[in-house]
């Protein structure tokens, strides 16, 4: 049976575990949460340069479009693409994914410290969580709309103002899906605990709960 607790609950429920009896050692404990940042740095810098180049190439040929297209829709296409592009690729530029820094930042640190190694995991974990939530839509959204407005409505074609806008957002999913997940991962494993209610004790698992909208705690006896 598994108990799922929300956040306003897990503070009580930490303070009923005993010492979170993990039956791990802190050695191996260590050794796994290292290992997700390290796997967890590389698929950021493979997605990073995926997609930068996805962008890049985009820009280019939306450019290219602006100016050297024969019909005076796809250059118009053409341009409102160079925007969104352009837009993209400075945001892959600007917004680096955490999981790199948060592995060197493990390497430099002492060797074994498996507090320092669960906050950076997290950290990074709560970074993930947002990441796939519903607010970091929110700027594809606004951008996607605005482009499918500016064609739909500004140049009077609703239809390819309307594929543009899918187009658009489907690829912003497609992005945001195949963002690193291996922090979430990590901390959302069961471990196992000893669970003390007064004079009643229970041997269970715990896990924290960290998704796109979820932050919480789970008890599994």
């Amino acid at each position: 049976m598994t108990a799922r607790l929300p956040l306003h609950f897990a503070a009580l429920c930490l303070l009923c575990l005993s010492g979170a009896a993990l039956a791990q050692t802190g050695e191996t404990e260590f050794r796994a949460y290292e290992d997700a940042l390290a796997r967890g740095a590389q698929h950021a810098d493979l997605w990073q340069a995926g997609w930068t180049t996805v962008y890049a190439g985009s820009l280019a040929l939306s450019a290219w479009q602006a100016s050297e297209a024969s019909d005076d829709e796809d250059r118009y296409d053409g341009r409102v693409g160079v925007v969104k592009s352009a837009l993209a690729l400075g945001g892959m530029l600007l917004d680096r994914q955490p999981h790199p820094a948060a592995y060197r930042a493990l390497q430099a640190g002492e060797e074994g410290d498996i507090e320092g190694a669960r906050r950076l995991l997290q950290s990074v974990a709560e970074e993930e969580r947002w990441r796939r939530s519903w607010e970091a839509r929110l700027g594809s959204l606004a951008v996607n709309t605005a482009a499918g407005l500016v064609i739909g409505v500004g140049d009077d074609r609703p239809d390819d103002g309307a594929l543009n806008f899918a187009t658009g957002m489907l690829v912003s999913e497609l992005q945001l899906r195949t963002q690193p997940g291996q922090a979430m991962a990590a901390v959302n494993r069961f471990q196992p605990a000893a669970v003390s209610f007064g004079d009643v004790h229970l041997e269970g698992e715990v896990a924290w709960l960290v998704g796109p909208n979820q932050l919480g705690v789970a008890l599994r006896y």
